[in-house]
């Protein structure tokens, strides 16, 4: 049997069927449509979720941070889904969660939403919505919270270094034109709130981290398409959501991220300490899950909350199951589901 090209041990494709099924019982697979019984309240219509859990084998030269790039994913993200993995060395034949699977934010559903939280940026544009990872603002220097506009665009632009930033290291000139040396990239969006960017740079393996004055960071290939399709007078809001729920098929799903703590511990560790809930989690689940909450297992929900996985799982019961699980993967055999989109990568739902 072959993978993405590869040719796969027997026992690995054993492995790999069983863990289909174990997806399917849990939520992970691919949802066919509302349950006939026991759905009467869900919101047929309502679709909060964009994306698709996927997975992905590592090979013996792999470093997750070049996956974690290919992928417009955050390294913090793929650590917070894959905690005790290096990141510099996972090893080969190593099943790495891919979360490429994303609730949206409660925010207005147009332009610009960032949601600080999860490293993450949402373009409202026609018709759909695309998502990137980011770089924000470190501790004493974070990226506000609020609504803005984009109010200027340019292409390789000059950077003019802030005076806290000067005073952070004399040594930057004044004024950076636009090259290697320059860190906002070869594009910049300007926000309505002076001195914030959204903007390339010189420093990819800065995205998806706490790192900047302030500014908002992307990929280099990332901010030239969205440069391309985001206008002037764009409206930008910037949220803080730990927790966010949504709906999929009928099914309420989750999704946790780390604090930013844990984000910084994730960073230097790979692995983070458990904290209890977010606060007020529990009510703003119940709120939105409205008719459904009875359908809610919330041993598995308040499990979730403290493993902060930062990818969506779903929570609500569907009839005949009487408690809700993720399985348990096979990373050292690479055990995965069978069907392969990108060479190495599977889909999970």
């Amino acid at each position: 049997m072959r993978d993405g090209g590869r040719r796969l041990d027997p026992g690995v494709a054993v492995s790999r069927r069983r863990l289909l099924a174990q997806l399917a019982a849990c939520g992970l697979a691919a949802t066919a449509g509302r349950a006939a019984a026991g759905m009467a309240g869900a919101p047929a219509n309502r679709e909060d979720i964009i994306g698709r859990l996927r997975t992905h084998i590592t090979r013996p030269d792999s470093i997750l941070l070049d996956v974690a790039r290919r992928f417009d994913l955050g390294i913090v993200e793929i650590s917070a889904a894959n905690p005790g993995i290096d990141p510099w060395m996972p090893g080969p034949e190593r099943l790495v969660v891919l979360p490429t699977a994303h609730i949206l934010p409660d925010a207005p559903r147009e332009g610009i939403v960032i949601n600080l939280a999860e490293l993450r940026l949402y373009y409202f544009g026609a018709g759909a919505v695309e998502t990137h990872a980011i770089g924000i603002g470190r501790d004493g220097f974070h990226t506000p919270k609020g609504r803005t506009r984009i109010v200027r665009k340019a292409k390789n632009p000059t950077w003019y270094p802030t005076e806290s930033k000067r005073k952070l290291d004399p040594t930057v000139p004044r004024v950076v034109p636009p090259g290697p040396d320059n860190p906002l990239g070869h594009r910049a969006l300007y926000l309505g709130w002076p001195a914030y960017l959204i903007h390339g740079t010189n420093k990819p393996y800065g995205v998806g981290r706490r790192v900047s004055l302030g500014c908002i960071r992307m990929y280099p290939e990332q901010i030239e398409d969205l440069y391309e399709k985001v206008e002037v007078g764009t409206p930008v809001t910037v949220v803080e959501q730990w927790v966010k729920c949504g709906f999929r098929d009928g099914e309420l799903w989750l999704e946790v991220h780390p604090d930013y703590d844990q984000v910084d511990e994730l960073e230097v560790h790979y692995t983070m300490t458990a904290k209890p809930p977010p606060a007020g989690s529990l009510d703003y689940i119940r709120q939105v899950a409205g008719d459904e909450a009875a359908r809610v297992d919330w041993d598995f929900v308040e499990a979730e909350l403290v493993a902060r996985r930062g990818y969506p799982v779903r929570i609500t019961r569907r009839p005949g199951e009487v408690a809700l699980g993720l399985p348990e993967l096979d990373r050292s055999t690479g055990a995965g589901p069978s069907h392969t989109d990108v060479a190495g990568t599977s889909s999970l739902y």
